[in-house]
């Protein structure tokens, strides 16, 4: 079984093979609240500033961020950057912006100092409201599933939410460091979504990125809890390897993301079998596809909008999936199950399902989790699925379900 994120990926050309301690944390402890920060197996980012908005729906980003960092180029930045979110509904506007400033560090997971433990979250009395309730969530689950079991779809993710309203005001660095340190080898974010507004979150899920003549994606589903007694972890996970009703559903999502990538990759490397990745609070079944660019010119928005949304966060088939979606849960998603991720001129870029995550406004957070549904899938384990999820960021601030 894997120690480490199967997509750590080794450092950028001209990267120093052992880069400087701190380099990294350091960037993690300079955020502030309003700047956008991204961490992931291959780099650590934090921008400030906005040079350009783009709030474009997912069907014109790629051409506008491909114009936009063109511009940048025109005005001499050649190494502009765009970063933010896209939210789940691709007709919806996007959350992206080329910033005015951007420092640019080596991976967290390569920062020996990142293994010091994070300030421990201090005493607040949260007031937590599930949305819905866990018995309904349940309901819903079981419906979609006597669905199913009458041949209308194949597998849709249903979700629920948390919201929590704290005393006194949010601390945004010290949740996103607890979030980072916790899970350095993911995919750690704070970014602005509005006034006011900040998307934070550590998803385990890469939708796909491109490096070069390298394009990969690692689709995650099926998962289970992990558990604090060693031996007890262990067949969990061996146990979910050999799940049926878990590989079925894994096979569901990485057909469909082989299909979608398809047209623009050229050699795809499709593995017959997952292997497993753990987080802090989940095992899940992984696997990775890879392939090259069908063109030059192909970016990873490019690639990442076509997948979006997959199987992994919404269902098959894609439009019956949303229908069902939206007639049970009783909240807009809005950037949860979305994708977060930065591009530069050339194409290359990293673009992150927006999975184990929280949208932050004013003394609130509204934290989200889903769990795939299909025919074989049992209410009680799916509702108990959603709560391990949310420890993920409940540890971060302190509170318990």
């Amino acid at each position: 079984m894997p120690t480490v994120h199967p997509l750590a990926a080794p450092p950028a050309p001209g990267a120093p093979a052992h880069p400087a301690v701190g380099a990294a944390t350091g960037l993690l402890d300079a955020y502030r609240a309003g700047d956008r920060f991204l961490a992931t197996p291959t780099r650590t980012l934090l921008a400030s500033g906005v040079r350009k908005e783009l709030r474009s729906d997912a069907y014109r980003l790629p051409d506008d961020v491909r114009a936009a960092l063109l511009d940048a180029a025109r005005a001499g930045d050649s190494g502009a950057v765009v970063m933010g979110a896209v939210p789940f509904d691709p007709q919806a506007p996007a959350a992206l912006v080329v910033p005015q400033r951007v420092r640019s560090g080596p991976a967290l997971r390569t920062d020996p100092l990142v293994a010091l433990e994070a300030t421990a979250p201090a005493a607040a009395d949260w007031s937590v409201t599930e949305v819905p309730a866990a018995e309904v969530y349940a309901e819903g689950v079981a419906r979609a599933v006597e669905r199913m079991g009458r041949g209308e779809f194949d597998k849709v993710v249903l979700a629920r939410s948390l919201e929590l309203a704290a005393a006194g005001d949010l601390d945004l660095p010290a949740m996103l460091g607890r979030l980072a340190r916790r899970d350095p080898g993911g995919y750690t974010f704070a970014l602005p979504t509005g006034p006011g507004r900040t998307l934070l979150g550590a998803s385990p899920e890469l939708l796909v990125s491109r490096r070069g003549d390298r394009v990969v994606a690692n689709p995650l589903a099926g998962s289970t809890p992990r558990s604090d007694d060693l031996a007890e972890d262990v067949l969990r996970a061996a146990t979910l390897l050999r799940s049926a009703k878990d590989l079925h559903e894994h096979g569901v999502v990485v057909d469909a993301v082989a299909r979608a990538m398809a047209p623009h990759c050229a050699d795809l490397d499709v593995p017959a079998r997952p292997t497993l990745i753990r987080t802090a609070t989940m095992w899940h079944l992984s696997t990775t596809v890879s392939g090259r660019p069908a063109r030059p010119d192909v970016t990873a928005l490019e690639i990442a909008s076509a997948l979006h949304p997959t199987p992994a966060v919404c269902g098959t088939p894609t439009g019956v999936a949303r229908e069902v979606i939206r007639e049970t849960e009783p909240f807009d998603r809005g950037f949860f199950t979305g994708m977060v991720g930065w591009q530069d001129a050339s194409g290359d870029g990293e673009w992150v399902v927006t999975i184990r995550c929280a949208e932050a406004e004013g003394r609130r957070l509204r934290l989200f989790a889903g769990a795939g549904v299909v025919e074989a899938s049992d209410p009680a384990s799916e509702t108990a699925e959603t709560a391990a999820k949310f420890r993920t960021f409940l540890q971060a601030v302190g509170a318990a379900l």
